[in-house]
């Protein structure tokens, strides 16, 4: 618990002076503190003290002085028990800040960073090895490697970096592709964590969903979800959809700052000119058959209620405020921000929607490689890793395009739950489940293979929700 409540000032942005990766680190360990789950911290301690160890000094402040005391207690080999022992404190009764799992799914880890699938699904139990998600349209599992920073060669089916890196130098805006190493650990750098996406990992509290063992037609043992529909919701199937696309069509029109974020500080009001990032109150949602607005991000919030959230989100925000499904915009405590500009990826857009309608009927080795090259180059705006070299280091426009394609993703799912569907489970950036008549496909999605239309395939009661190549 110490640990947890040493992190606060850090992860919720009051303090600053520790670098961003370290800021991750702890505040996954609040979360996991906060909901006791033991597995989460036992998981979570190897690289928050791997991210501890590079830092060569801690402020020289009292919030500084309480973070390194509590750290060193972990700085020796943990024991399982010591680990247990933090998410039990918690489970008693700390005083965390941390929303009720109502209907959240617990998928034991994040998700694939271009196709919102699991990196990897829950190890299998007879032989112990993890089972690779499938890919989607923006492709690619794993991380970055050296050498993928590189350009294309000439004649690329899909020079996706290429075109990335020209989209933004032809803009007449100057944009700041590269934020330098020295300002990495200050500044709005350190605020921005992949909790930002906003992806809605929910499913109906009337639904219980599980992590079953399943077969494929290979052999191999793999984990699938089941969702356990009750009777309540009548006769019907599940309706999967599988929205095409989701990442490179959200860069069609995601409201971004080029330039360097500046502190703008409370605002009585939110300005479209600008884009960036806002500190604000988790509005309050009722509606239980649709996920909070805001997805994972209301998790996480400071000991004060509040959470940073990117100018998709806020935009979404008031745009329910119009039209009456909240009360009121919430209010922004605090905010970096620049000169806004929603076509600095058009560009890219539109290459990527050009290439994929001729792939996608071609298939084969030319569409994986383009599927692979369009990942690649929208995880080099934001590299996880120090070594990993890149063009580009904007986190504010990486969380933001994703935060662009769970609002898409929300918004189209709310207007079919107002035309009266039954959303099962609304899952990442590009999947949800719907109870449905046989081969009824909710209306307000666009059956097809182009981007801003969706896949759709029903399963009974009771099957498992398939994957890939099942």
């Amino acid at each position: 618990m110490e640990l947890a409540e040493a992190a606060l000032p850090y992860t919720s942005g009051q303090r600053q002076g520790i670098p961003a990766a370290l800021t991750h680190e702890l505040a996954a360990w609040r979360t996991a503190v906060a909901s006791g789950d033991q597995e989460a911290l036992k998981g979570i301690l190897p690289s928050l003290l791997q991210a501890a160890a590079a830092v060569s000094r801690m402020p020289d402040t009292a919030e500084g002085h309480r973070l390194a005391a509590a750290l060193r207690a972990y700085s020796t080999p943990l024991s399982a028990d010591a680990a247990a022992s933090a998410g039990q404190a918690a489970a008693a009764g700390a005083a965390m800040h941390a929303p009720a799992d109502r209907g959240q799914v617990e998928d034991g880890g994040a998700g694939d960073e271009e196709d919102g699938h699991d990196d990897l699904a829950p190890q299998d139990e007879e032989d112990g090895q993890d089972d690779l998600a499938p890919e989607d349209e923006e492709g690619g599992q794993g991380d970055l490697v050296p050498g993928d920073e590189r350009d294309e060669p000439e004649g690329h089916v899909f020079p996706a970096l290429r075109i990335l890196k020209d989209a933004v130098d032809r803009s007449k805006m100057h944009p700041v592709p590269v934020i330098r190493t020295e300002e990495r650990d200050s500044g709005p750098w350190p605020l921005i964590s992949e909790d930002m996406d906003g992806e809605p990992r929910w499913v109906h509290p009337d639904v219980t969903l599980t992590r079953v063992p399943h077969i494929k037609a290979n052999g191999k043992r793999v984990r699938r979800d089941q969702l356990d529909v009750p009777d309540t919701l009548g006769e019907g199937v599940m309706c999967l959809i599988d929205r095409n696309g989701s990442y490179p069509s959200a860069c069609s029109a995601v409201p971004l700052a080029p330039n360097k974020l500046l502190h703008t500080g409370p605002l009585e009001a939110f300005d479209k000119t600008k884009a960036g990032i806002y500190l604000i109150d988790v509005p309050e949602w009722t509606r239980t058959d649709m996920p909070h607005p805001l997805g994972r991000i209301i998790e996480r919030p400071d000991g004060r209620g509040r959470v940073w959230v990117t100018t998709p989100h806020i935009k979404q925000l008031e745009k329910l405020v119009r039209e009456g499904h909240l009360d009121a915009a919430p209010v922004v405590h605090d905010s970096w921000t620049g000169k806004a500009n929603e076509s600095l990826f058009k560009p890219f857009y539109e290459a990527t929607r050009k290439a994929r309608t001729e792939l996608v009927q071609v298939g084969g080795d030319p569409y994986k490689a383009y599927k692979t090259r369009l990942s690649i180059a929208l995880r080099l705006l934001w590299p996880k890793r120090q070594e990993q070299k890149s063009p580009f280091w904007r986190p504010d426009w990486r969380m933001s395009m994703v935060a662009e394609a769970s609002v898409r993703h929300w918004s189209v799912a709310f207007r079919a739950v107002q035309e009266g569907h039954t959303l099962l489970a609304l899952r990442n950036v590009d999947a949800a489940v719907f109870w449905t008549p046989p081969g009824t496909p909710p209306a307000t999605y666009r059956i097809g293979t182009g981007f801003g239309e969706v896949k759709a395939k029903f399963v009974q009661r009771g099957e498992i929700i398939p994957e890939g190549d099942d």
